[in-house]
């Protein structure tokens, strides 16, 4: 049975820090048996980052696309994400970002004004842009804000299909593409493919937290050389 001690210990190996700013996709159920369940883990995560870290959370509505902004209410709505995502986001002093499809959940230091400001229509359109909701993608999304900051992301115990930072990827190299061509169709990125060329040719952490394969790497980087990557040989990565 894995201990709060053990998960912080499996932290610390994989890089997290006091005072990061972290970005989590997980799988609860990769972690194997847990002594205190999900609590267990959101406790770690937060004694790991400190008083002065934040911690980020998908929390995402993925109902069926045509209901997600008839389903949507940020103070109610599931998280579709898994089960560390909706513990999260129920919990006191968690604060949900209110897009009706790709919300952010937000507990620690400046949690509020991170996830306050996703109604704002400044910054890349993608296809999930839906008003009266901001840009899904803009320039005030928390996704967006943690890449600016340098945030680091933990995938815990999930594969590069859950990358949803491979959307912003998308978004960005469309932004590039309409440039030279407005009417240049969105590009549909193969999620696992740019995850093999990241585990081939960038700076990450691999490592166990519990029975949980884990990659922890700097969102910035990561988006960076993908980034870079498509412009320079898109074909491989196009679905």
């Amino acid at each position: 049975m894995v201990t709060h001690d053990d998960l912080v210990q499996g932290l610390k190996n994989l890089g997290i820090a006091a005072g990061d700013t972290l970005f989590v996709h997980s799988s609860f159920k990769a972690l194997g048996p847990v002594a205190g369940g999900v609590e267990t883990v959101i406790r770690a995560l937060e004694t790991g980052l400190g008083p002065e870290g934040l911690l980020l959370m998908p929390s995402f509505n993925l109902v069926e696309r045509a209901r997600r902004a008839e389903t949507w209410d940020p103070q109610t709505t599931p998280s579709t994400v898994g089960w560390i995502t909706e513990y999260f986001r129920r919990l006191p002093h968690t604060y949900r970002s209110d897009h009706y499809s790709h919300s952010v959940a937000a507990r620690g230091k400046g949690a509020q004004p991170f996830v306050a400001d996703h109604l704002r229509q400044e910054g890349y359109e993608s296809p999930w842009d839906c008003a009266p909701w901001g840009k899904t993608y803009g320039l005030h999304s928390p996704m967006v804000k943690a890449y600016q900051r340098d945030a680091k992301l933990l995938m815990l115990g999930v594969d590069y299909t859950t990358s949803t930072y491979c959307h912003f990827v998308e978004v960005l190299y469309w932004h590039k593409l309409r440039a030279q061509e407005p009417t240049s169709a969105f590009p549909r990125l193969n999620r696992p493919a740019l995850g093999a060329f990241w585990d081939q040719t960038g700076r990450l952490t691999r490592g166990m937290l519990a029975a949980a394969p884990c990659r922890q790497f700097s969102i910035r980087a990561y988006v960076d050389a993908l980034l870079a990557e498509v412009e320079a040989n898109p074909h491989p990565y196009l679905d």
